[in-house]
């Protein structure tokens, strides 16, 4: 069975979608809140990622079923071993997957990621460490990146952002 919920976040709402029990699809979206009565896995979601934006939660622990290519699959694989706080760019995802020269299909891959921020793809940077696209947005992309980072940088999370 199908079900959908609209969760708020500090970085504006989630469309969260399961399919028989597992996460299929994890996006930002302008519709509004719907998540009043949740049970299951899509409480299980608003609890992490509530928990996630409070700094208090660094891996995820929600079923999910991966869609896509072969190939989107195992870069997405790889994309998720990425820690909490730290950054790898296109490049590295290419390597680890032994495959040095498909960082454009890798960048492609990670651009039709179908589970923003619990499959973290916000943690993979251009060459130089530069933010390049994210679905999300890339003020987005800055925000969770400077979240997971507060304590290294000695700083609160600056989840009162300006788009």
């Amino acid at each position: 069975m199908r079900e959908i919920a609209v969760m708020e976040t500090p970085l504006g709402n989630v469309r969260a979608e399961t399919f028989d029990g597992y996460l299929i699809s994890l996006k930002f979206t302008e519709e509004p809140v719907t998540d009043t009565f949740l049970d299951g896995v899509l409480m299980d979601i608003r609890i992490q990622l509530g928990l996630y934006f409070q700094g208090k939660q660094k891996t995820f622990d929600v079923p999910v079923a991966l869609g896509g290519t072969d190939f989107q699959r195992q870069v997405w694989l790889e994309v998720n071993k990425v820690p909490f706080g730290q950054t790898k760019t296109y490049e590295q995802i290419a390597i680890g997957l032994g495959k040095p020269n498909a960082v454009r299909a890798v960048g492609t891959a990670i651009g039709a990621n179908p589970i923003l921020i619990m499959l973290p793809c916000h943690r993979i940077v251009g060459k130089h460490g530069q933010l390049t696209g994210y679905a999300g947005g890339i003020w987005r992309k800055s925000e969770l990146l400077e979240l997971e980072n507060k304590d290294k940088v000695g700083r609160q999370s600056v989840l009162g952002f300006s788009k």
